[in-house]
């Protein structure tokens, strides 16, 4: 009961940022009963003891694969079914191989995925379903994945699907019953955390990160292309920092930045976090993250891959703005949502911002 409260109270700060008019201690007013009876964590800014280490390593003579300012793109007509929400399952197998084929330079998926995951590493899955059914990770692009993982030699029992909410899970229609044999799907409802809290550097807030991440050798990063009301666009980075703390609600002052760059700067994310893959089936332009303005969601067909989580969030953001200006909005700048953080990120060493250094190279199938 208390986890379903704090989901209701995430969504409801959402909201308030979609509402026009309603101020801060309007909002607090009316979700006051919802966060009286939660059992939202307390955004604590004490340093504690000095870190210990989380990083994680590689197996022992594995080096993953890395191309920074390197993003692929493939894209395929007509690979949504007919309700225009979901791809249809041999087209979303099909980009996804190629995706990661183009980005390796090897045969065929499961060879590809070996560059990046070893069979010793404990995976962590990251989906997002947070505008549930209407535009979540797709399960037939996550599924094929997961099949490569354990065709390459993974045991399943090593592998956890991870989202943040039970609704959010079910947005990416992704379950125990259609996930490979073994393979575990879980839910961190904002806790399950194990680490001590740590003091996110200029942010004077910290947090801890879920364990199936901290017990984790490896991360998959399957994020969307959106619009993001608070933050200007969510997309790769954000998934992982918002989507696998405790209290990403403490993170979200000054549109998020630079606390989503300072967030995947922490060694439990960025040590382990091996691929990101942008589920581009469709785009939002504006109205995210929830399922608020459906008329500003279009189809986009396309599948992007890259180890560089800067570089991928860099060509989303420039995707919506696309949209945006087709669909006659502002820019993100003129709305006064710019996602600040992606270059803070590049500052922070976390890869490419600057457009004219990254090598997005396209596909058609």
């Amino acid at each position: 009961m208390a986890d379903r409260r704090d989901e209701e109270m995430q969504i409801a700060r959402i909201e308030q940022e979609l509402t026009p008019g309603i101020g801060r201690r309007a909002f607090l007013g009316t979700a006051a009963a919802v966060a009286a009876a939660s059992s939202l964590v307390a955004k604590p800014a004490f340093a504690g003891p000095a870190a210990k280490s989380l990083a994680a390593s590689p197996p022992a003579g594995f080096s993953p694969f890395s191309a920074p300012g390197t993003v692929v793109k493939v894209t395929k007509k007509d690979c949504l079914q007919a309700n225009q929400l979901y791809p249809k399952a041999d087209a979303a197998k099909e980009m996804l191989t190629r995706a990661l084929t183009e980005l390796t330079g090897k045969p065929d998926l499961v060879t590809a995925i070996q560059q990046f995951v070893h069979k010793d590493d404990i995976v962590c899955v990251k989906v997002n379903g947070i505008a549930k059914q209407n535009m979540g990770t797709n399960k037939e692009l996550v599924i094929p994945f997961l099949e490569g993982l354990i065709a390459a030699g993974v045991p399943a029992g090593n592998i956890t699907v991870l989202e943040q909410y039970g609704d959010f899970l079910a947005g990416t229609r992704i379950n125990a019953s259609n996930v490979p044999s073994g393979v575990k799907v879980s839910l961190h409802n904002n806790g399950n955390a194990t680490m001590d809290y740590r003091l996110i550097p200029g942010t004077g807030t910290s947090t801890k990160f879920t364990k199936f991440l901290t017990e984790a050798t490896c991360a998959i990063n399957f994020a969307l292309i959106k619009d993001h009301s608070i933050c200007g666009y969510t997309g790769q980075l954000k998934n992982m920092t918002h989507g696998c703390s405790i209290n990403p609600h403490d993170f979200h002052v000054h549109h998020a930045s630079p606390q989503i760059a300072q967030m995947y700067a922490q060694d439990v994310i960025k040590s382990r976090v091996r691929l990101n893959i942008a589920d581009g089936f469709k785009v939002m332009a504006d109205g995210g993250p929830l399922w608020k303005r459906p008329e500003m969601v279009k189809p986009h067909e396309a599948v992007y891959a890259s180890t560089d989580p800067v570089a991928m969030d860099t060509i989303g953001w420039e995707v919506v703005e696309k949209l945006r200006a087709e669909l006659n909005l502002k820019t993100l700048t003129e709305a006064g949502r710019e996602p600040a953080y992606i270059k803070a990120a590049a500052d922070l060493g976390l890869g490419v911002a600057d457009r004219s250094k990254i090598s997005l190279k396209e596909f058609a199938i």
